[in-house]
């Protein structure tokens, strides 16, 4: 019996690449940037199903180069599928998973990192000695500010947002306010819903954990930065689109807000020298599902939903 033929579109940990040559005829796309759009119409046409990761943009016209594709599912390596286009994907008659569960903790973990530095300048310190210019400990050398007992704002409690209130409250004591578009409650956790508007004027830290795509795009705009407060932090680790970076720079250029933490953007991978440049912005290179683990974990779940889906069952991870 003919096995699936399936690309994976960019190296993976070495565990799943052994499943996966058990499962299906294997290709394994050897450059780690995203592939081009040519070449995943020719992938639609010439693979059973395809492994693709953030950066992969399966766009209308990429479907439109391959009318009638082989490729019967897209597998995604990740939580967020705003770069599949779902409607051109279920109009080729290609379904569409992804992996949630592997990237929570890790994810939220990189949120309370990204939240730590911005407070405490840990960015600015570090430079500071790299650079052989310290002069020692003094007084009000790099004052930052508290984090325990502070408010955090969670914009969006799915998963990592609740793992995100786990720790904060727990771990800092931080209150918690939160914002979804429908009711939730963070078992063992005292928290407190309110709309958008209020949770950004009243929280000291605002944490973005929502999905991306059309609904969030640049939910924090111009105006959402003016509610905040002048000693406010923004993090965000949900997706870049979801932050107006124009906006933003405008906002930390006029000290409307007291910085940022960043580890998405909205045109990754570049990244503006306007923020590049600001000592009250943390910046890492979207590390937020990178544990050895959590990468593992994200591949053998794309496996799992792969397998179903070649087996005649609904995946347990499918989108579209």
């Amino acid at each position: 019996m003919r096995r699936p033929r399936l690309l994976i579109t960019r190296p993976l940990p070495e565990p799943v690449h052994a499943r996966a040559a058990a499962l299906f005829d294997l290709t394994i796309r050897k450059e780690t940037g995203p592939t081009t759009a040519a070449d995943l119409s020719a992938a639609l046409r010439d693979h059973d199903a395809i492994l693709p990761s953030l950066g992969d943009v399966f766009s209308p016209d990429v479907f439109a180069g391959a009318p009638a594709p082989r490729c019967r599912i897209l597998a995604n390596f990740g939580v967020g599928v705003s770069h599949i286009d779902l409607a051109a994907a279920a109009g080729a008659g290609v379904a569409v998973t992804n992996t949630p569960g592997a990237v929570t903790g890790p994810t939220a973990d990189i949120a309370m990192l990204l939240l730590l530095m911005t407070a405490r300048r840990a960015g600015e310190g570090e430079r500071l000695v790299r650079s052989g210019t310290w002069q020692g400990w003094h007084p009000v050398q790099l004052l930052g500010q508290d984090v325990s007992g502070s408010t955090v704002g969670i914009v969006g409690m799915g998963r990592i947002g609740q793992e995100v209130a786990r720790r904060a409250a727990a771990g800092f004591g931080m209150r918690v306010l939160f914002h979804n578009r429908s009711p939730k409650a963070v078992p063992g956790v005292e928290t407190e819903q309110v709309p958008l508007d209020e949770l950004l004027q009243r929280a000291d830290f605002v944490v973005l954990t929502v999905p991306g795509g059309s609904e969030t795009r640049h939910l924090i705009d111009a105006r959402a930065l003016t509610l905040m407060r002048p000693h406010t932090h923004l993090i965000n680790v949900s997706r870049g689109e979801v932050v107006d970076e124009a906006a933003l720079i405008r906002a930390l250029e006029g000290r409307q807000i007291a910085g940022a933490a960043l580890d998405v953007y909205e045109f990754e991978p570049a990244v503006p020298a306007a923020l590049r440049e600001r000592d009250d912005v943390v910046l890492l290179p979207h590390l937020g599902s990178a544990t050895r683990a959590a990468r593992e974990g994200m591949g053998m779940t794309a496996l799992d939903n792969l397998e179903a889906f070649f087996l005649g069952r609904v995946p347990e991870n499918k989108v579209a």
